[in-house]
């Protein structure tokens, strides 16, 4: 960057050409801590998986969340070491310094999550053989034991034995002056993943134009929350759900009003509930017993409930707007509380005007995005006209189904905006799982089948085509139509040029990747730009 700022300064280099000289992958190492280099150079690793989210860690092994934010309360430095990671686990991984996970691919739970944070992960570690129960696994022949120090590291996925001091990231003057030449140039809008207001402040500090993606599900494992959400599934009347509903719509409503203030009148784009209900479930026999109590029911019928929720496919299964269409009462409290959030916040702050894009998932039929649409606009119309409001809002689709890209000219009619949710369009396009493939994919490496991760790089031949085909059924249908890209290959510098070329309006991607979208789109733009001339 130093070389590009002075190249420029000197008259030999135009701000454009400082701007190809720049690698955008490299600027994690000025976002994100490294071991220090010296010190690597003495130590061989002892084991490798996927650098699933960039950064170094080091620290005292822990096996569940709740060791790893009690150590941390202690002041203790953890790394939270799991088979794998889920929504439950949350409150560990923040606590953590890194995140190690025997499964798991570029786009598991750990990762994104971990990304999104700006956290060290390495996930997908195989060779691991892991014993949570006795809380010790082995690997290279050593066996690890709870409180033995580990070092990783996100960026190539090493994993090292003890601990190795890290070098805290320092930006430099000339990150901020390329970043503006960047602005500059590119044409895409960049947006971020954010469901916190630390996550949305952190992404627009570092240049995110709004969020593109807030996953409503990560409000609801706070300890205060989760019980209101195990009460709706245990409810036996739809009076039941929304009583339990009522209880978490006003602390929606907060969240909501806390990421419109973190974006500072930016737009601020809210999917509804995605993931199968059993997610939110106990699994501890302790915490289904104190279920049960609260809920007046036996501790029989509750583990009948939780095995009522067991699905052999749950990604293809009961989540996203389908939950909608069994139960519209959870796209009604979703609904009154971004409603409500932005009629608040624009009362305080008139000169944003906030205009709320409520997302609905996984839809792959024109009828049922139909259906769920008009639940949330009887909801918004009638709290907006209740206050006196001029509030307008927008409704749109992921396009993360196959089937939804292919008639996307019919569910352009329903939608004002589609984002691409590339993680989970990946998956169904190559029909394989992205948790899983992590198992197989090495092979297909070694035997040049495939070479790279679909999941952290674009298949643009195949959900490429699908994403292209999309923007131009969509398009005909609705010339104004927004299209954006919301799957972590927003991030990813060659998807981000591609994004560019088939015409989408924006990229989101997770806070710490924000400058590399930038840095992407700008040099994306500059290539056509050359190429035209």
């Amino acid at each position: 960057m130093k070389i590009a700022c002075d190249l420029v300064d000197d008259g030999i280099r135009t701000e454009q050409e400082a701007v190809l000289m720049i690698e955008p992958r490299n600027l994690d190492t000025l976002l994100h801590p490294q071991f220090d280099r010296n010190e690597l150079k003495k130590i061989q690793p002892i084991g490798k998986g996927l650098g699933a989210s960039p950064g170094a860690a080091c620290g005292k092994i822990v096996f569940t969340a709740d060791d790893a934010v009690q150590w941390a309360a202690n002041g203790e430095k953890v790394v939270l070491v799991r088979l794998e990671t889920s929504p439950e686990d949350i409150t560990g991984m923040k606590s953590a310094e890194g995140i190690l996970t025997v499964r798991g691919g570029m786009t598991s739970h750990a990762a994104v999550v971990a990304r999104g944070m700006g956290e060290c992960c390495v996930s997908g570690c195989g060779d691991i053989i892991m014993d949570e129960e006795n809380k010790k696994f082995t690997l290279a022949g050593k066996e690890f034991h709870e409180g033995d120090y580990i070092s990783i590291d996100g960026t190539t996925g090493n994993i090292y034995d003890g601990i190795i001091p890290t070098v805290d990231a320092t930006i430099s003057g000339e990150f901020e002056r390329v970043m503006s030449w960047a602005d500059k140039y590119r044409r895409l809008k960049v947006c971020t993943n954010a469901d916190t207001p630390t996550d949305a402040k952190k992404a627009y500090e570092l240049g995110a134009e709004g969020i593109g993606l807030c996953r409503t599900e990560h409000m609801f494992f706070d300890p205060d929350r989760i019980s209101a959400i195990r009460a709706m599934i245990c409810a036996d009347t739809q009076e039941q759900r929304q009583a339990a509903l009522s209880i978490l719509e006003p602390m929606q409503q907060g969240d909501f009003e806390e990421l419109y203030e973190a974006m500072q009148g930016r737009s601020v784009n809210i999917r509804f509930l995605d993931p199968p209900l059993h997610e939110f479930v106990p699994t501890e026999e302790e915490d289904i017993a104190e279920l049960a109590k609260t809920q007046g029911k036996t501790v029989e019928e509750i583990k009948n409930i939780i095995a009522s929720l067991h699905e052999f496919n749950p990604m293809l299964g009961h989540r996203g707007c389908r939950l909608a269409v069994t139960y519209p009462e959870i796209a009604r409290m979703q609904t009154a509380a971004v409603i409500k959030a932005a009629i608040s916040v624009n009362k305080k702050h008139p000169d944003w005007n906030i205009v709320p894009e409520i997302m609905i998932p996984l839809v792959g039929e024109i009828k049922e995005l139909a259906f769920v649409k008009n639940i949330v606009k009887q909801t918004a119309d009638s709290i907006i006209a209740e206050n006196n409001s001029n509030l307008s809002y927008k409704v749109g689709t992921m396009i993360e189904i196959p089937r939804a890209a292919l008639t996307a000219d019919q569910i352009a009619k329903e939608a004002e905006f589609f984002s691409f949710g590339t993680n989970d369009l990946t998956q169904m396009t190559f029909g394989f799982s992205r948790d899983d493939a992590g198992k197989f994919l090495k092979s297909y490496y070694d035997n040049k089948i495939y070479e790279y991760d679909p999941f952290a790089k674009l298949d643009q031949i195949g959900v490429g085509k699908l994403i292209e085909m999309a923007t131009k059924l969509g398009k005909q249908t609705r010339p104004d139509i927004i299209l954006g890209i919301c799957g972590e290959h927003g991030g990813d510098p060659s998807s981000v040029e591609f994004c560019h070329k088939v015409g989408l309006t924006y990229v989101s991607c997770s806070p710490f990747r924000v400058p590399i979208a930038r840095l992407a789109a700008a040099q994306a733009a500059i290539k056509e730009n050359m190429q035209g001339n």
